[in-house]
């Protein structure tokens, strides 16, 4: 004979849509987002000498110069959650499944 349920002592269900991700891959995905934007960085400098003198040589200095700071906001912000997933409210209609 089966025991009986004990109540819910949640007057809401936990949304898991709404969990964070995994600690380990949201760091591995912010971790290559940086690697990719300093590698830019990289190309940048490196093109910068390659063209020579103008105004090509000089945006890419900018950007070689601007591009830290746009990889360090890129790398701390944090993986969005997915809001406003509803539930469906519950009928009698549904079987539950029976332990």
């Amino acid at each position: 004979m089966a025991a009986p349920r004990k109540p819910r002592r949640e007057a809401h269900p936990i949304r898991i849509t709404t969990a964070p991700h995994n600690p380990q891959d949201d760091i591995d995905r912010r971790r290559r987002r940086y690697v990719i934007s300093m590698g830019i960085r990289t190309l940048c400098f490196v093109a910068a000498v390659a063209v020579g003198s103008g105004w090509l040589r000089w945006v890419l200095v900018a950007g070689a110069f601007l591009l830290p700071y746009v990889a360090v906001i890129m790398a701390n912000s944090a993986s969005p959650r997915v809001e406003g997933a509803d539930l469906m409210e519950p009928h009698h209609d549904y079987k539950e499944l029976d332990e």
